[in-house]
């Protein structure tokens, strides 16, 4: 489907600039998740990461991640880490005890976001049924989204069993 906006007439387009709202405001937990779960890395490997995030469509600038990383420094969420290969100076960040207490409470504010989410998406697929506007999805992201949904189901299930548990 082509879709006209402002005169674009590109779908690509139109879907860079959503992914990018998206990703542009929780850029920093983004970051500190990647960090997080690598132990330590490097711009460049956190922006191949960002792109992996975003599906390809989007990345944040190199000066953009740059400026955000030596900010999160600052701010005492990252530590960095130069090193030398020869004559190449390569700076390679981690979490601080600050970094990780910042991902924790963010990641337990994403999930409520998440459940949150799903339930908008879920109310909003069938409104757009109702008013005859429902999404004709191509028989491949059909089956990718199954597949994320098993997923997504495997995790609650996980989940719902660590917290059982938890209750006693």
């Amino acid at each position: 489907m082509v879709i006209y906006v402002s005169g674009v007439v590109s779908t690509g387009d139109v879907e860079r600039k959503i992914i990018k709202g998206l990703f542009t405001v929780p850029l920093k937990n983004i970051i500190l998740v990647i960090v997080g779960l690598k132990g330590e890395t490097h711009g460049y490997e956190i922006l191949k990461e960002m792109e992996k995030f975003t599906v390809g469509i989007w990345k944040p600038s190199h000066s953009n991640l740059y400026t955000l990383l030596n900010k999160m420094v600052e701010e005492g969420l990252l530590e960095p880490r130069e090193e030398y290969k020869g004559k190449v100076r390569r700076v390679k960040y981690s979490l601080t005890d600050k970094g990780w207490e910042y991902l924790r409470t963010s990641n337990d504010l994403a999930l409520r976001s998440l459940y949150t989410a799903i339930s908008y998406h879920e109310r909003l697929k069938k409104k757009l049924d109702e008013v005859g506007r429902e999404r004709k999805i191509d028989r491949e992201t059909l089956k990718e989204y199954l597949e994320l949904l098993k997923q997504i189901r495997n995790l609650l299930d996980e989940e719902i069993k660590a917290i059982e548990a938890r209750l006693g």
